[in-house]
């Protein structure tokens, strides 16, 4: 492991997940991507569609195609936003309810057998660790002295 670049350890690490979780989401004819939508999606009061996509760090094509196919699936439904006639918001129906309980079970589940395979100081660590990533990558510190160089 010495060997390996963070970014490799990090990006393995997702790759792993993903698919582990694209695997438990295929036995019920689903993805991940959905699931990570059916518990981005406010449940009582539902959601703007234009705020799904950075909630869930999808680009909005792929967001576009996940809800469509949420919509198909009755686990959705899109209603003309009252506060701004332009917006959409989503809601669950009771089929998306039903299915986000589920999605919210895996995702405890993963989380618990983590929990109890890490020790509550490694797991600190690992969040401090990656907050400071993505404070970094947010406020453009990584390449910050190459980026005159490159213009």
């Amino acid at each position: 492991m010495k060997d390996k670049t963070i970014d490799y350890i990090l990006r393995t690490t997702w790759l792993a997940v993903n698919k582990m979780y694209n695997e438990e989401a295929a036995q019920f004819e689903t993805t991940m991507a959905t699931g990570f939508a059916l518990l981005s999606i406010d449940p009582e009061e539902g959601t703007p569609s234009t705020s799904l996509g950075p909630k869930m760090g999808m680009e909005a094509t792929s967001l576009s195609r996940t809800l469509k196919s949420m919509e198909a699936k009755g686990l959705i439904e899109r209603k003309p936003n009252p506060e701004d006639g332009r917006g959409v918001l989503i809601y669950l129906t009771d089929f998306g309810r039903e299915k986000r309980e589920y999605s919210k079970e895996k995702v405890l589940t993963f989380n618990e057998v983590i929990k109890a395979n890490v020790s509550e100081e490694e797991l600190k660590n690992f969040y401090k660790v990656s907050e400071v990533i993505n404070n970094m990558i947010s406020n453009k510190q990584i390449y910050k002295s190459q980026e005159h160089t490159l213009k």
